[in-house]
């Protein structure tokens, strides 16, 4: 009880903030009785779990308390990705299907898979009870209070089957109540998630939800559940497709393959394959692409050419912090030294940092194709996939391999979103209450993941907002896990960090008061700079991080 009013008390602080910074904007009106909500929400979730387990209270209450923090986000900014949402669901309750994926009246088309359509579909059915003109098709931007509402709230309720999630991943582990704690609270109030969903709008939540419930049974032993799960969440959003290697490897290694023991050679491999569970593993796969797929038999093509958009660009306009966003400052640095001495060279990086998504040459270096990216991604994953098979059926291995293969296809992949960083960030908050080295890994790569998404909410009126809840957010996670590891702070250290480590977490606080206060009062021109600056530091960290975590999993042992 006394954790909870702890807990409570810091929840009512942060609500409290969020107000007073959410009625700096001049177009908010909230109402202050909202402050009495989660008053009331916590006396009847206590009452309500009050012969629960330990652990099942502490998923309800945090999940309630943080669900209160995101109403209060019903009528802040929101992005593009909101009009995107709302033409979906046009398009969705107005065409039958075989003109859902040819349909571009609106710039924002449908570029999801199928899965994700018809979960549009069945929201559309629900927004015509709120506000039938949102789901005219030609209506384009229109924003009225329903529909915010309704789009909003839509996140919040399908936010319910990640809940469940970190519910069955909390079941795995039996370290004691700290552990109890600590991996629901990491999970349920991720900041990324926060950011990205309900204020920037996605529906990232319920995925990420679906992602957990298939590590959860592949903790379990339930292989089929688990792959079940997955393929879900692939035809839900088929960037999921990054950590596919690692579903492959360890099915095929603990699943398909009948003995413990088996070589990397192909006789060996062959010679011990279950036939009958390659059988039950073909049918849930080809199953499940059947039953997506198979309504839009006629236009495969045409669904495949909206998924994959290859024109779109090497970088997304903000570039996400990875090896390209290096590579792109590398060839400018290298065209303007090449100015100073004399030479004339063509400079079409400059554009590259205008904020718009198209296609782009590089001035000096070779550019890059979509077929580059991939072959490095592949490259840079095989040896964590042959680890990963060497480790047999070890689901701890699984889900660092996970991480691996999500990370690596964020430094190399092809017009990368800075917000699939959630990709990594998410599987390792499992870890880290596994290992005090996930643990040291998960604390610098999500800070300088989370901060790496300040640019996507650019208004000024949430600069505090997303300051103090990046604060909180990991100081929780540094001071939990410090305790959960007993591994505090040292002198010129953060705890689980070393030195070094600390001084470029630090070094993220100049750069905030740079890009916030001192560039745009000093240098008129070069408006996208400190885009660019965050992109390029925090790639520092996330490359780093990769390295490290890369040489940590290849390292250990296969049985822990």
């Amino acid at each position: 009880m006394v954790m909870h009013r702890a807990l409570f008390t810091w929840f009512i602080l942060l609500v409290f903030i969020i107000l007073l910074c959410l009625r700096l904007e001049s177009r908010t009106q909230w109402n202050w009785f909202i402050i009495f909500l989660p008053l009331w929400v916590y006396d009847v979730i206590l009452l309500m779990l009050e012969h629960g387990t330990f652990r099942l209270k502490m998923i309800v209450i945090v999940f309630l308390l943080i669900t209160c923090v995101k109403l209060l986000f019903i009528p802040a900014y929101r992005s593009t990705d909101f009009e995107v949402h709302r033409n979906w669901l046009a398009i969705a309750y107005n065409l039958p299907i075989d003109k859902w994926y040819f349909e571009d009246s609106s710039e924002w088309t449908l570029d999801y898979p199928p899965l994700f359509a018809w979960f549009e579909y069945l929201l559309s059915i629900v927004a015509s009870w709120f506000d039938a003109k949102m789901l005219i098709l030609d209506n384009h931007y229109y924003a009225s209070f329903k529909t915010i509402l309704f789009q909003r709230l839509s996140v919040m309720i399908t936010d319910i089957f990640f809940a469940y999630g970190v519910y069955r991943c909390s079941l795995v582990f039996k370290k004691g109540w700290r552990s109890q704690v600590v991996l629901p609270i990491l999970l349920l109030t991720n900041i990324g998630l926060l950011f990205v969903d309900h204020i920037h709008f996605q529906y990232n939540g319920m995925m990420y939800g679906f992602l957990l419930l298939s590590c959860a049974n592949m903790f379990q032993i339930n292989y089929l559940n688990a792959a079940l799960w997955f393929l879900v969440l692939l035809n839900f959003k088929h960037i999921y497709l990054y950590i596919a290697p690692a579903y492959m490897v360890y099915l095929l290694r603990n699943y398909c393959v009948s003995t413990k023991k088996v070589s990397l050679k192909f006789k060996d491999v062959l010679n011990s394959i279950s036939l009958k569970n390659i059988f039950f593993l073909g049918v849930t796969v080809i199953s499940a692409f059947l039953v997506t797929y198979l309504p839009f038999s006629n236009q495969i093509k045409q669904v495949l050419s909206r998924l994959f958009p290859f024109k779109r660009g090497l970088c997304h306009a903000y570039w996400a912090p990875n090896v390209w966003a290096i590579y792109n400052v590398a060839d400018k640095a290298i065209v303007l030294l090449a100015t100073k001495l004399g030479f004339n060279l063509k400079n079409e990086v400059a554009s590259m940092t205008g904020g718009l998504v198209q296609e782009f040459t590089h001035s000096v270096l070779p550019s890059i194709t979509p077929l580059t990216t991939m072959v490095l991604s592949i490259l840079f994953m095989l040896p964590a996939l042959t680890k990963l098979w060497m480790s047999g059926p070890n689901s701890k291995q699984f889900v660092r391999c996970l991480v691996l293969c999500g990370l690596t296809s964020f430094l190399f992949g092809w017009h990368v979103h800075e917000k699939a960083i959630l990709m990594v960030i998410i599987p390792l908050s499992i870890m880290s209450i596994v290992d005090s080295k996930d643990a040291s890994i998960f604390l610098l790569l999500s800070t300088v993941g989370h901060y790496s998404l300040f640019p996507l909410l650019f208004p000024s009126s949430l600069l505090l907002i997303k300051l103090i809840l990046l604060i909180l957010y990991q100081s929780y996670a540094f001071y939990s896990l410090s305790n959960l590891y007993n591994l505090h702070s040292q002198k010129c250290r953060l705890p689980l960090l070393s030195t070094l480590e600390s001084l470029y977490i630090v070094g993220l606080a100049p750069l905030f008061i740079y890009e916030n206060f001192i560039h745009f009062a000093l240098i008129k021109t070069l408006p996208y700079l400190p885009l660019l600056l965050t992109s390029v530091y925090c790639s520092v960290g996330v490359i780093y991080s990769w390295f490290k975590y890369y040489s940590y999993f290849l390292t250990k042992s296969s049985k822990t």
